[in-house]
């Protein structure tokens, strides 16, 4: 057990699929899981543990922006043992090749945030994703069918700003998408010596002001799901 998580050791699996809203775990876990179980609900912070096809996954919530993924991924990969957390969470586009409902494979995250240097000393600002991680979830996506765009996408800690500089992101650092969460979860694991990726659905784009509902974002994710769990398999 940590503050936040009450779950027993082996009640964490060794792979963990983590959307920010916990009631998107919930759904994930209702959804797609068998013999599952409800092993976290400190904070309102929902976690399940289940079988994939016979995989034992977890499901959890991370909560919004890099510090609140920092503690629970932190907590999961040095108390639990957790090896693998595959953030599926939403993005904004920054560039009109994206449209609603688009897959994104964070390879690279860029954030002007320094949250990894308070962590750890890590003074670059742009951090990798795992290798191992993103060939399986490339490989997967080939199998499968599914459209997945890869790219660097930028992490913020602010969601509302008042100059919105996502061009000369795009320009500078090549973001295609940005979202609050990515940074935050490579830092850790690099920290931890352990393997995260980020897969996000576009949810909204800053070049046409298109954008989907909360019912949306919470229920209609399925495909960037069953990409996420069909990839654990090969771990």
């Amino acid at each position: 057990m940590t503050p936040h998580i009450e779950a027993a050791i082996n009640e964490i699996a060794k792979t963990v699929i983590m959307p920010g809203d916990p009631l998107r775990a919930k759904m994930i876990a209702e959804k797609y899981l068998e013999d599952v179980k409800k092993v976290n609900s400190v904070r309102n912070m929902f976690a399940y543990t289940g079988k994939y096809k016979g995989k034992e996954i977890t499901v959890m919530g991370s909560g919004m922006g890099m510090p609140s993924i920092g503690i629970y991924s932190y907590e999961l990969y040095n108390v639990y043992g957790v090896e693998n957390i595959i953030r599926v969470g939403t993005a904004g586009a920054y560039t009109p090749e994206l449209n609603l409902y688009d897959i994104v494979l964070a390879e690279h995250s860029y954030s002007e945030s320094n949250f990894a240097q308070v962590q750890n000393g890590e003074k670059s600002h742009i951090l990798d994703g795992s290798v191992m991680l993103n060939e399986k979830i490339i490989t997967t996506a080939i199998e499968k069918n599914i459209r997945l765009t890869s790219g660097t996408i930028h992490s913020s800690d602010v969601l509302y700003k008042k100059n919105e500089n996502f061009k000369e992101l795009n320009k500078q650092y090549s973001c295609i998408a940005g979202e609050m969460e990515s940074f935050g979860l490579f830092s850790t694991a690099k920290l931890c010596n352990k393997n995260a990726a980020c897969l996000v659905t576009i949810s909204n784009s800053l070049i046409t002001n298109e954008e989907t509902s909360s019912e949306e974002r919470q229920n209609s994710f399925n495909l960037m799901i069953e990409l996420a769990l069909e990839s654990c398999l090969k771990l």
